[in-house]
């Protein structure tokens, strides 16, 4: 399985989502499975900010693109590639105030292609990532699990659920940490368990022959 991992925790060693991504990828090792891994850490290599250049680029078709274009547009063309070419996809992130970091926001805005990543068809947009297995793992300060008072203001799932499904990812699979900052020690530690446990069964999932 080749497994594109990719880290955007701005946090480093002392990260949640770092940390349970880490546990993850054991877990899959444990089971069994032959991982190439192709990592990510978006604290590092933070793709560009969407430019009215890269707007221009991106819109203009590939055989009329100038060279400047095609420079332009040459990093977000690498990763679609990333991306695709992976078997699966385990994408690791804090909750920045009730939603993504902006640096995987802009990793987004990168893999969001035109006859790349997504096709227009008479039949309207057709995502392409239709084959890759999709785990989002999420770190939260506050409990936004469904029935609490604050699960309203979790922006992050919806967010995540939609930007992919338009690329063709449909049944991606969520493990959240929560709560992880405005809880005594023992939900922390709590949530923390639950995490991996979850983890650890989808873990086993992703073992199973297709």
């Amino acid at each position: 399985m080749k497994l594109m991992h990719v880290d955007a925790s701005a946090k480093g060693d002392w990260s949640n989502s770092r940390t349970l991504s880490r546990f993850f990828i054991e877990q899959l090792r444990e089971q069994g499975v032959d991982l190439t891994v192709d990592y990510l850490d978006l604290n590092i290599d933070t793709p560009p900010h969407v430019t009215e250049a890269f707007a221009a680029a991106t819109y203009t078709h590939p055989d009329a693109r100038t060279d400047e274009m095609k420079q332009t547009l040459a990093a977000s063309d690498a990763l679609c590639k990333r991306v695709m070419d992976a078997d699966a996809c385990l994408f690791a992130m804090p909750m920045y105030n009730w939603s993504m970091p902006s640096t995987f926001k802009t990793f987004i805005d990168s893999i969001t292609r035109t006859e790349l990543t997504y096709l227009n068809t008479p039949e309207g947009i057709v995502g392409q990532l239709t084959r890759q297995k999709v785990l989002f793992l999420t770190s939260r300060g506050a409990d936004l699990r469904p029935g609490n008072p604050m699960a309203w203001m979790d922006a992050l799932t919806p967010a995540l659920k939609a930007a992919f499904a338009f690329i063709g990812v449909q049944d991606p699979q969520f493990v959240d940490a929560q709560p992880l900052l405005f809880s005594a020690a023992e939900a922390r530690l709590e949530a923390l368990e639950r995490a991996r446990m979850e983890l650890a069964q989808v873990a086993r999932q992703w073992a199973q022959p297709a």
